[in-house]
């Protein structure tokens, strides 16, 4: 069973209130119409969730702000019979994806090893996995256990037939590089701050199964 994304922007916008009261934060836009790629690398880079890449999440676990907007909490609330559909909530504002460090390398070693075939123009990566059963029976590897995840040295390499499989540690940018789907969320939360500031732009995201 796979893992999806959702969210909204939200943008605490200084003139969007009556003089004397408190600013609210307002959802911008449904993160449905910017990004809702699958992309396990970058939720673990960002928010800790698929993590097998092994990153230090930027924004782990924070749950649902206090000030949330109204949009987001009804459709939370909506979600709220089903914790399958909705879990994980977190946010992250647009200075903290600003000031990160996008050549930090994950902390250790991806868990999943990297797979490439050999071509007349190279190596080229055909996919990552935790368990492969051909790797497994070259190696010499007992049978595998559900859930179990097996740890090895960065840099280990096996060739096997033609197909390389590597043991390879990340770095966020590898994780959510400049082609990126996750560009064009940067750019709204971008333009938006430009207005209002990096601290008044977030991104409040949900996972579900």
């Amino acid at each position: 069973m796979g893992t999806d994304i959702s969210g909204h922007v939200e943008c605490r916008a200084w003139h969007l209130h009556e003089e004397g009261e408190d600013t609210v934060w307002r959802a911008a836009i449904d993160l449905f119409f910017l990004n809702i790629t699958r992309n396990y690398d970058a939720f673990g880079c960002l928010f800790g969730v698929r993590n097998y890449a092994n990153f230090r999440p930027l924004a782990a676990d924070r749950g649902l702000p206090d000030d949330a907007s109204e949009t987001v909490r009804a459709e939370l609330d909506r979600l709220a019979p089903w914790p399958d559909q909705a879990y994980a909530t977190t946010w992250i504002t647009w200075t903290e994806i600003k000031e990160a460090d996008w050549d930090e390398p994950a902390e250790k070693a991806d868990s999943r090893l990297h797979r490439y075939r050999q071509t007349p123009d190279g190596l080229r990566l055909t996919g990552k996995s935790a368990w492969n059963s051909d790797f497994a029976r070259a190696v010499g590897l007992p049978a595998h256990v559900p859930g179990e995840v097996q740890e090895w040295p960065e840099g280990s390499e096996w060739l096997i037939g033609d197909t390389l499989y590597r043991s390879e540690k990340l770095r966020r940018r590898d994780a959510i590089p400049e082609t990126s789907e996750w560009i064009t969320v940067w750019t709204v939360m971008e333009a938006l701050a430009s207005q209002h500031g990096g601290d008044n732009v977030r991104l409040v995201v949900w996972f579900d199964n």
